[in-house]
C-alpha cells in the first residue's frame, strides 16, 4: 500500500494508479492528492501502448459528449428568449466599452459559471472574475467585482502581507513573501493557435474595465497572477 506502507496493495486507483490496502487509505489518498479516482479519459496515450480497449474507450467518450452537447442544445434555456436578451446586452454594453465579449452555449461549464451582470442605472459591469495563482497552483472565484475597482485593490485579500485572509496568505505565502514589484497580472490572449500562446501584462494600478478594454473575453476574465522572476514560461506579446 502506497499510503499505510503496511498492508499488501489490493486496490489500484483508476486516476493516479496509485495502489491502496482498504477504503480507509483509499480515501487518504483521495484527501492528499486531491484525486477524484475518476479515470481520466483525455490522459495521453502512446501509439505503442494504444490497445483495442483504448479505442473502445475513446468511442465511448465520443458517444458521451455527443449526447451530451446534444441534449444541451435541446434545453428550454437556449431558446428562451430572456436569456437571449440578456447575453446580447451584456455583448452590446461590452462592445460599448471596447470590449468583445464572446458567450459559449449552454452546456459549456465557463457558460454555466458566468455570473456577469450589467447594471443600467450605475451603468457599471459587475464581472464574474477567475484568478489563478499558478506558483501556489491555487485558483479563485470572484463575483459582482465592479469594473472600476482596480487590480491592486482586487488582490488585496489574496497578496497583501496585512490585509490578506490568514489562511490564504499562507497558501499563497510565496506571493506574500516576495516583493510588490515583483507581482505581475497576466490575461492570456484569445484566437491563438495553441503552439503561438501569448498573454498581455495588465496594469494593476488601473481598473479592470480600463484593462480589460480592447480585449476579447470568453464569458469572463481569467487573470493569472504571476511572479517576475518565475513567469518564463509565459510569454508577453511583444518579448
Amino acid at each position: 500500500c502506497e499510503t499505510c506502507s503496511k498492508e499488501e496493495a489490493k486496490y489500484r486507483c483508476p486516476r493516479c494508479m496509485k495502489y491502496s490496502c482498504s477504503l480507509l487509505c483509499v480515501k487518504k489518498h483521495k484527501l492528499a492528492l486531491s484525486c477524484n479516482g475518476v479515470r481520466d479519459k483525455t490522459a495521453f496515450v502512446s501509439v505503442n501502448d494504444f490497445t483495442d480497449l483504448n479505442l473502445l474507450s475513446d468511442y465511448r467518450f465520443l458517444e458521451d459528449v455527443g449526447r451530451t452537447a446534444d441534449a444541451a442544445a435541446r434545453h428550454c434555456i437556449v431558446h428562451s428568449p430572456a436569456t437571449k436578451r440578456l447575453l446580447y446586452c451584456l455583448r452590446n454594453k461590452a462592445r460599448g466599452c471596447n470590449i468583445e465579449l464572446k458567450t459559449l452555449p449552454v452546456g459549456f461549464t465557463k457558460r454555466r459559471e458566468n455570473s456577469t451582470t450589467f447594471n443600467s442605472v450605475e451603468n457599471k459591469f459587475y464581472w464574474h472574475l477567475k484568478l489563478i495563482f499558478p506558483h501556489c497552483h491555487a485558483e479563485y472565484t470572484l463575483k459582482g467585482v465592479p469594473d472600476d475597482k482596480t487590480l491592486a485593490d482586487i488582490l488585496k485579500p489574496y497578496i497583501d502581507p496585512v490585509e490578506s485572509d490568514p489562511v490564504v496568505c499562507q497558501r499563497l505565502k510565496i506571493y506574500t513573501a516576495s516583493p510588490q514589484s515583483d507581482v505581475r497580472i497576466l490575461m492570456k490572449i484569445e484566437n491563438r493557435s495553441r503552439n503561438s500562446v501569448r498573454y498581455n501584462e495588465l496594469d494593476a494600478r488601473r481598473s479592470l474595465l480600463d484593462n480589460l478594454k480592447g480585449k476579447v473575453i470568453i464569458e469572463y476574465p481569467t487573470l493569472f497572477v504571476v511572479l517576475k522572476t518565475l513567469k518564463s514560461d509565459m510569454v508577453v506579446l511583444g518579448q
